[in-house]
């Protein structure tokens, strides 16, 4: 296997600590050495007997390195877009009345189901590429606007045939289609509720990893999430929650008493909800341009302080939130949520992993993935100051993709 040297690093995040100075070695697809650049082994067991024979050396010219970001929550499988509503809400418009002219989830699901796969699939790749060359090498992407058995399942397959692509980030592929009711079972809820619970093993075999509900009052109960998310688990899914809760209505202390891989968005939560997260540890995704658009803001420093782990998400989506850039949602961190910049870059990184369930990546360590971005800057305040940094290279697997 290629062995790899990256030097001359002059800060380095890597996930759990900050370096100056700092040094690499990759054996294939995985770190194999990391640290300070003066403690660079002459050889390393089983990687190389002789530092001066390593494959391939990258000067990186003193820049910032940090692992490949992690975004931990958004929606890029579908098709069209709802900008005149977008336009409609800027307006003023309720949900009720976006809803009433044919907007809204069933919109998009309408158009989606209307689309051919291969347009569909291009429309995705394009998004996804979009991400990695942002510095983000693995994805959460969820399905959930074909609400059918046949049509979601065809997107986890569509989403684990883009992931081999070259260029494409890695995926955490979830099965959503406990977004919403589709208009066919417009009255029947709890007969869309048993036909998702069936179709929870094919989405396994499928090749989802993981599964989600939306849990409030305006989609699913707390009982039905209870229900779906134990019958995904039984399944072998990790088991992730949008506890959007409007009104709340116990959706995160049932999640933290199920040990949920992951609860989103949390724009309203009070203190017992935050003292059963911590009891449990249970990891939280946040999305600062969903709550930007919803003026409402989760307690992250509470959350931080109370020992919650914290991961971040774009929470891209067509009907709200444009965003496909992770560095953005760093900086809007910052400014929002009160966290420091090793805070927001920890959720963009081990932070993103822990909520993914993916111990293998988020960390630059020896046996992690080799996933790695090297940033337009040289000092890791650059994400607080430039609501976007731009990256210039970026590493999977040891292998450059930009």
């Amino acid at each position: 296997m290629t062995v790899r040297l990256l030097t001359n690093i002059g800060r380095l995040w890597t996930g759990t600590d900050l370096l100056s100075n700092a040094a690499m070695l990759l054996h294939g697809d995985r770190v194999a050495w990391v640290g300070a650049a003066a403690d660079l082994p002459q050889s390393l067991p089983g990687v190389i007997d002789d530092i001066v024979d390593v494959d391939e050396v990258d000067n990186l010219g003193g820049g910032l390195v940090t692992p490949g970001l992690i975004d931990a929550h958004c929606h890029p499988v579908y098709a069209g877009n709802r900008y005149a509503e977008v336009a409609m809400r800027a307006g003023g418009a309720t949900k009720s009345e976006i809803a009433g002219v044919g907007g809204g989830v069933a919109s998009t699901v309408t158009v989606t189901r209307g689309t051919d796969p291969w347009t569909l699939c291009n429309a995705v790749r394009e998004r996804l590429r979009y991400w990695v060359l942002s510095g983000c090498t693995t994805v959460e992407a969820k399905t959930g606007y074909h609400l059918t058995r046949d049509g979601e399942l065809a997107d986890v397959r569509l989403l684990r045939t883009l992931e081999e692509e070259p260029g494409m980030p890695r995926l955490h592929v979830t099965f959503f289609a406990a977004h919403a009711v589709p208009p066919e079972y417009f009255g029947r809820p709890q007969d869309y509720v048993d036909a998702v619970a069936s179709w929870l093993g094919d989405a396994s075999q499928a090749g989802a990893e993981g599964m989600d509900v939306y849990c409030d009052n305006h989609h699913f109960t707390a009982e039905d999430a209870q229900r779906l998310l134990s019958t995904g688990r039984a399944a072998g899914l990790r088991t992730h929650l949008h506890a959007c809760a409007k009104p709340r209505h116990g959706a995160v202390r049932m999640a933290a008493d199920l040990q949920c891989t992951s609860v989103d968005l949390l724009h309203e939560i009070d203190e017992d909800d935050v003292l059963a997260l911590a009891k449990t540890a249970t990891p939280v995704v946040v999305c600062p341009t969903t709550s930007l658009m919803e003026g409402s803001r989760p307690p992250v420093r509470t959350l931080l302080d109370h020992g919650v782990p914290v991961a971040l998400g774009t929470d891209h989506n067509p009907g709200q939130a444009g965003a496909m850039s992770l560095p953005l949602a760093v900086s809007m961190a910052v400014a929002m949520f009160g966290m420091s910049v090793l805070e927001a870059l920890r959720a963009a990184t081990a932070g993103g992993a822990h909520a993914l369930g993916c111990g293998d990546r988020g960390v630059l360590a020896p046996g992690k993935y080799a996933d790695i971005v090297q940033w337009d800057a040289d000092h890791e305040g650059a994400f607080a100051w430039s609501y976007g940094l731009k990256s210039l290279r970026v590493w999977r697997g040891g292998e450059t993709i930009r």
